[in-house]
């Protein structure tokens, strides 16, 4: 195969544009010693301090949640991407990435942990000015010190620059005096620090300000009863005329909507990744159920309803993994590039998530979705007893349903995603036209490479590129900048891309691990990547029609365009029931998901 001698910067959005050779790609198989190590660490923390307790956690118990988080601390989970100067471990976006995948399978405490480490940390460690840093950060990733986030307000949640909450400057202009009303507030109730977005006077945009409790005026509404995350401490918080010192305005008057949004993009990619270990362990505990279960006088795993089921927890695994590792690496490879070229370390790191800003859309997305499917089949292998809180799936279904609604609900996400492709080719830094001329003969794509054993796989996601930009293409066609405006034909476009993406995911590791010659286990991911692949053909086939039809009333314009969808999803001729009980069989044999990245 040809060999890509030079990694080469990628944009954000760019993978619709492009056909990256695999060497270009970064695989979870290719994390060092040290990663794998801090992966170990997190997971033997979870399995001895939290797993154990998931009942004292459910119930709240007063203390309990604050003293794990106190532990994490301890072990430098909480510090893991804060520079080594303020008490941190100075590790990349990458292994922050796999921390948060290892915290996935923790329910409450996932919750807890990602708003303390995320959006209750990073604004000070990205827009702190350098005493904020040397006052806050030391405390914050040692656990000392717990944070929290108050963004959303009750008349506020998409559109969070309505937000009502207001900050008065006092007479001698040494204070801020803020009131207002915030809630769905993550770890409020044990928080020593909160993050607070409020107006000053009229202005159109947030500011941003780093209150602790001991400042006064905060008050609390009781722990809400929740759905799922039973555990974690979520609360409405009530400021009163709490005083701020003028010194703790987080970087500039109106700049908290932009602080906001970009702390925001890294929950989205953290929380997108965050549901790996929970998928997988849903995936372990239903193959050891299925196992173990008997009916008609054999385990019900022998029945190929259950493999179905099981083979999809694990192709749908690998896809968000392999998606998120990949998008990981371009953050840590942006911001490396950056540095090199004299930006500041926390600007380069801001603009690094920023660039990939879809990426991060695209991974919380289907993240989510993809725990909530797994969740729901989880629940279905264990039939009445899925139904049971005594079993294990019970908390799990319930658990993941916030998934889709934390960090901007996925049809905001859906919307948004495809309203930034947009942006980014009406600036023309992609060219569509280009890219939409497939009828052309001979036409040669750049980049293009020997996908064997995979060439068919490799040519139906280049036509699944090609259909998403045609579809992308008529709707700009047709609505021009009305296009916001038609969110149900966003939604669909958003599928097609999001599928692309991760299909493409799945079939370069696997490339780069058949390439590393990784024998044994070269069948297992060839069959996982063919068996994600077919879902997402189906299912951008049926959004591209769904569009398409919503888009053109002329028959036979339509019919037309119809048969050039039929033309770049065919990929049908597929034994899917084989590939399941393949993939299938190799987890009741291991009893488990079928492979192991951090022993």
């Amino acid at each position: 195969m040809e060999k890509i001698l030079e990694k080469s910067i990628v944009k954000g959005g760019g993978f619709l544009f492009n056909h990256p050779h695999f060497s270009e790609i970064f695989i979870p198989e290719e994390f060092n010693d040290e990663q794998k190590m801090m992966a170990k660490a997190t997971q033997d923390f979870i399995d001895k301090e939290v797993f154990p307790f998931v009942e004292r956690i459910d119930a709240l118990e007063e203390g309990f949640m604050s003293s794990i988080m106190t532990k994490a601390g301890d072990l430098g989970l909480l510090g893991v991407c804060i520079p080594e100067q303020y008490g941190g471990l100075g590790m990349s976006f990458n292994t922050g990435m796999l921390i948060a995948d290892i915290v996935a399978s923790t329910g409450s405490f996932t919750t807890a942990f990602g708003a303390h480490t995320g959006i209750g940390t990073l604004p000070i460690l990205y827009y702190g000015d350098d005493a904020q840093k040397e006052k806050y950060l030391p405390n914050l990733s040692s656990g000392e010190w717990k944070a929290c986030y108050c963004l959303t307000e009750p008349d506020s949640g998409s559109d969070a620059n309505a937000a009502k909450t207001k900050a008065v400057l006092s007479e001698d202009k040494q204070h801020y005096f803020i009131s207002g009303q915030k809630m769905w507030i993550s770890n409020a109730g044990f928080a020593d620090l909160f993050i607070v977005f409020a107006k000053i006077e009229d202005d159109k945009n947030l500011t941003a300000f780093i209150v602790e409790k001991s400042f006064g005026g905060i008050t609390m509404n009781d722990e809400e009863r929740k759905m799922g995350i039973k555990g974690s401490s979520t609360r409405q918080v009530f400021f009163n005329e709490t005083k701020v010192p003028v010194e703790n305005m987080l970087s500039n008057r109106q700049n908290g909507f932009k602080i906001a949004v970009n702390i925001l993009n890294i929950g989205r990619i953290k929380l997108g990744c965050g549901v790996i270990n929970a998928c997988k362990q849903i995936a372990n505990q239903s193959t050891q159920y299925a196992n173990d279960r008997k009916q008609f006088g054999v385990s019900i795993s022998s029945f190929g309803a259950i493999k179905q089921k099981l083979s999809q927890m694990a192709a749908k695994t690998f896809g968000i993994e392999s998606a998120s590792y990949r998008a990981g690496q371009n953050i840590d490879d942006q911001v490396d590039f950056l540095i090199a070229q004299g930006h500041p370390e926390h600007e380069a790191k801001l603009q690094g998530v920023e660039q990939f800003a879809i990426e991060a859309a695209i991974i919380k997305v289907h993240g989510s979705d993809v725990l909530n499917e797994i969740a729901d089949q989880g629940v279905q292998v264990y039939g009445g007893m899925g139904f049971s809180e005594e079993a294990p799936m019970a908390r799990a279904y319930r658990d993941a349903r916030i998934a889709k609604i934390y960090e901007g609900t996925n049809e905001i996400n859906r919307i948004l995603l495809v309203g930034m492709i947009i942006k980014k080719i009406a600036k023309g830094e992609f060219n569509l036209k280009d890219e939409l001329d497939f009828f052309k003969i001979g036409m040669v794509h750049k980049g293009t490479f020997d996908a064997a054993p995979l060439s068919k796989e490799y040519k139906a996601i280049k036509n699944l590129k090609k259909a998403t930009l045609m579809i992308t293409s008529k709707a700009l066609e047709i609505y021009d900048v009305k296009i916001n405006e038609e969110q149900e034909i966003l939604i669909n476009i958003s599928e097609m891309i999001i599928e692309t993406y991760v299909a493409e995911s799945t079939l370069l590791r696997t490339l780069k691990l058949i390439d590393q010659s990784v024998e044994n286990s070269a069948n297992l991911f060839i069959n996982l990547t063919k068996l994600y692949l077919f879902d997402a053909v189906r299912k951008s086939k049926n959004a591209g029609y769904e569009a398409l039809a919503c888009m053109i009333d002329d028959e036979a314009h339509l019919d037309s365009l119809l048969k050039v969808m039929d033309r770049l999803t065919n990929y049908n001729h597929l034994n899917t029931s084989r590939l399941s009980r393949d993939i299938a069989d190799e987890m009741i044999l291991q009893n488990k998901f079928p492979y192991t990245l951090y022993s």
